[in-house]
């Protein structure tokens, strides 16, 4: 199953809004066939592991890191290419919560192939987060806080100045963390300091490049940054309060941002989700970052540390966040720590990722 998990990663930018599967198949204890869902409408990662496998997959065991599908939509049904190929037993990480496709475990059964679930199913439920989040909270996107700070929690220097805190490492990771994601966001002043392209530039290309959406309570985005002289090439989104001016957001729209307006970040993320919006991985600033997470809308945490420090005169990573007592505090729950270079990962999710019932 372990191996299962590590293909299934392959797909990660590539296969969205479908999860991230892979398969391996195994005879007389070694590994006759393996394969993995690899991009959006094609081949599922049973059918490729069966292909590799061929007649070896007869009486052999299937490890799969979500239940077969039990139904016919780009492709057909996994649960049916798996009775065809004689399949003797087959172990699932977790069961599909998309009532669309679940079933395969009955069926298999039903055709006397033994079915077994929940070998690692944590971890390959933490693994697809933001598809079992489209069933267990379907009114707003999944949302991933990404910050990159010094030893003592700063995200810039005192000037602002925040290129680079982390290595170059950890930076390509952010890159293949973006194309995972439907969307990255930043705060206005954020946007207005750094002027990134907040785009797609590592090792993944993204079937659908993320778009950007930057959350600016007075709409003070100036025309001549990129984000906005690039909004026609890559979708830009405004978040704004119900009251910013007018002439402020006209200027905006006109060269192609789209703006929402929301009394809320609650009701800007349903906004951003009626728009297509699945996912999103916000990058800062310290005063959305403190709303986001004092509003109890922020699902995972990507922590990149660097080794250095900037003292009291640098910007703080998570500022405006109301405090609280030890005991009421929230006890997130850990799903990954490692070392990119010099710096070091850490990613906490809010509450702990379980596999679909």
């Amino acid at each position: 199953m372990g191996r299962a998990l590590e293909l299934a990663w392959r797909g990660w930018g590539r296969v969205a809004p479908n999860p991230l599967v892979g398969a391996v198949v195994v005879r007389n204890g070694a590994i006759v066939g393996e394969g993995w869902h690899a991009e959006f409408g094609e081949r599922h990662a049973e059918p490729a592991a069966l292909a590799m496998a061929g007649a070896a997959a007869r009486g052999a065991t299937l490890y799969v890191t979500l239940e077969p599908c039990n139904h016919t939509g780009k492709q057909p049904p996994c649960a049916d290419a798996l009775i065809a190929a004689g399949v003797a037993r087959v172990v699932v990480a977790m069961p599909d919560p998309n009532p669309e496709a679940q079933g395969g475990a009955l069926r298999l059964r039903a055709a006397g192939i033994p079915v077994e679930i929940g070998c690692r199913g944590e971890e390959a439920a933490v693994q697809n987060a933001i598809f079992l989040h489209r069933f267990t909270e379907p009114r707003r996107p999944f949302l991933a806080l990404k910050l990159a700070t010094t030893l003592d929690g700063r995200i810039a220097d005192h000037g602002g100045r925040s290129r680079w805190i982390s290595g170059g490492e950890a930076r390509e990771y952010v890159h293949w963390l973006r194309a995972g994601f439907d969307a990255i966001g930043v705060g206005g002043h954020t946007a207005r300091t750094d002027d990134a392209s907040l785009t797609v530039r590592g090792p993944v290309e993204p079937r659908v490049a993320p778009q950007r959406v930057v959350f600016d309570r007075l709409a003070e985005l100036p025309s001549t940054l990129a984000l906005v002289k690039t909004a026609g090439q890559v979708p830009t989104t405004l978040v704004t309060t119900l009251s910013a001016s007018l002439t402020r957001t006209e200027p905006l729209e006109a060269a192609g941002v789209r703006v929402i307006r929301a009394a809320t970040l609650a009701v800007a993320l349903q906004g951003l989700h009626e728009e297509g919006v699945g996912s999103i991985l916000v990058e800062g600033g310290g005063r959305l970052a403190g709303r986001l997470l004092g509003e109890g809308l922020v699902d995972r945490y990507y922590w990149i540390q660097s080794p250095l420090w900037l003292g009291d005169s640098g910007i703080p990573a998570i500022a405006e966040l109301p405090g609280t007592s030890l005991v009421e505090a929230e006890r997130w729950q850990v799903v990954d720590r490692r070392a990119l270079g010099q710096d070091t990962l850490l990613v906490v999710d809010r509450e702990p990722c379980s596999p679909a019932s």
